[in-house]
């Protein structure tokens, strides 16, 4: 492992190429941080790709990707002396103290839920005006539910164990087929997203990250629909062509591979 003076070195030297780099290079001058908006959402998706699939090495380099962007950033603050990094970093440090008073103060707590009902409390009187008012508007709407839900359980509001839980998925589901059943489509698209909102809520209680479990059912999906389009061409078959049951036989070899 670095020393500390190893990771300082190394991140003054990524601070003096970004400052080359604003200097010098056309396309680095150009940037604001509007038009790095976009390309920080797709360096985050990345790197959200290389945590699914556990690839250590593809993790690190898209972090720096990540930590380039937020250098630039904090380079473009102050140029106009709005912020810097050093302020970024110890408004982080402070906010870090702050809403560790069981490591910073005197609080004592007994396990991880009371760290996060201590947290939300916190931000309630750091003049947030709502405990859901920290979730960004623009997280997706599967994210969104689990933090959602997250963060309503840092002050008590929630269901008192899983059995409660997936009672309330059943009873969502079967008002979900209520609706389907009556073809009403306005209600079933409201109580589909009950649904969701349940499913969400109960692999929460579990331990499960509804993002990452659909993320790899995606990805096991095109894995076999791909082998079955493969296998289906080899053969000189056209899918479009083919009768359910004929694909369900190379579907189902697909299934068999790891």
């Amino acid at each position: 492992m670095t020393t500390t003076q190893e990771k300082l070195k190394a991140f003054e030297r990524l601070l003096n190429i970004m400052d080359e780099l604003r200097e010098k290079c056309p396309w680095d001058q150009k940037q604001t941080i509007q038009s790095l908006r976009h390309l920080t959402i797709e360096e985050t998706y990345e790197l959200s790709d290389a945590i699914i699939n556990n690839d250590r090495k593809e993790i690190a380099k898209e972090l720096g990707d990540v930590l380039l962007h937020i250098v630039f950033y904090a380079k473009i603050g102050s140029e106009t002396q709005e912020f810097d990094i050093t302020s970024v970093i110890n408004n982080l440090c402070e906010k870090l103290i702050n809403r560790h008073p069981h490591i910073y103060g005197d609080v004592k707590v007994a396990n991880e839920q009371e760290v996060k009902e201590n947290w939300e409390k916190l931000k309630l009187k750091e003049g947030n005006s709502s405990v859901l008012g920290g979730v960004p508007k623009s997280l997706p709407a599967l994210i969104k539910a689990m933090r959602i839900q997250e963060k309503a359980r840092g002050v008590g509001f929630d269901w008192d164990n899983e059995q409660q839980v997936w009672e309330k998925v059943q009873e969502e589901i079967k008002e979900f087929e209520a609706e389907v059943l009556a073809n009403n489509e306005e209600k079933m698209e409201d109580e589909f997203g009950d649904v969701l909102f349940s499913l969400i809520n109960f692999a929460r209680f579990k331990g499960i990250s509804p993002e990452d479990a659909l993320e790899k059912t995606n990805k096991k999906f095109i894995k076999r629909f791909q082998y079955l389009e493969n296998a289906a061409k080899e053969r000189g078959l056209v899918l479009s062509d083919m009768s359910l049951v004929e694909m369900d036989v190379f579907w189902n070899e697909a299934k068999g591979l790891k």
